[in-house]
């Protein structure tokens, strides 16, 4: 009779654990991000060759929602907003300071592989495209007051990104989320001014894009 106590025990283990992350599932991630650029500025023509820019680091919330086609592969579309400033680093921009600012709106989606969908503690790798909308553009009071109403436009960018995170189960329908990304954003500054005509900068800006934050299962 003993050994018949067993059976329910031996059952259980031979039945396979429960995918914490399955086909099917949609996941909501409520992230605060930071938004870092790796920027790569190009000079400042025609009127300021050799005079480059950088750009300001971000904060913001970012939400993203995951799709899992299969229980290793997932879906995410990301969607955020942050703004930007940017200013001169040398020379005559480099003594004005702040030149302009922008809003930087880059849904990204990638394809996402879960190493573990099976465990408490899942981390993935990802890779996408990406489409970047600089938008509320603006000159600084400091350019204008050295050179005269500006206007100030970037131009959108396609480009591709790379992630890597963890999700780590909290009970059995929310997780905490860690995240990183690179994405790739190359963009063309433009400054219209009538002093000093029109002035153009590429800038590579490249970022790196930190986050920590919650997840739902829906």
């Amino acid at each position: 009779m003993r050994a018949f106590s067993f059976l329910p025990l031996l059952a259980i283990a031979v039945v396979p654990a429960p995918a914490f992350a399955e086909a099917g599932d949609v996941l909501l991630r409520v992230r605060a991000v930071v938004v870092s650029p790796n920027e790569d500025s190009g000079s400042i023509l025609p009127t300021f060759p050799g005079e480059e820019v950088d750009v300001s680091d971000s904060f913001a919330p970012e939400v993203d929602i995951t799709y899992m086609a299969t229980n290793h592969i997932g879906f995410e579309l990301i969607a955020a907003t942050t703004q930007h400033d940017f200013g001169g680093t040398s020379g005559t921009t480099g003594g004005i300071g702040q030149l302009g600012s922008t809003w930087v709106l880059p849904p990204t989606l990638t394809a996402q592989y879960h190493f573990a969908p099976e465990g408490a503690i899942r981390p993935y790798v990802g890779a996408g495209i990406n489409y970047t909308i600089f938008h509320s553009e603006d000159a600084t009071n400091a350019l204008e007051n050295a050179i005269g109403q500006t206007s100030v436009s970037l131009s959108d960018s396609w480009g591709w990104a790379l992630q890597a995170g963890v999700d780590i189960d909290l009970n059995d329908d929310i997780f905490l989320n860690f995240d990183v990304k690179y994405i790739d954003i190359d963009t063309t500054a433009t400054l219209r001014n009538a002093t000093i005509g029109r002035q153009q900068v590429d800038i590579d800006l490249d970022p790196f894009v930190f986050g920590i934050g919650i997840g739902f299962r829906l």
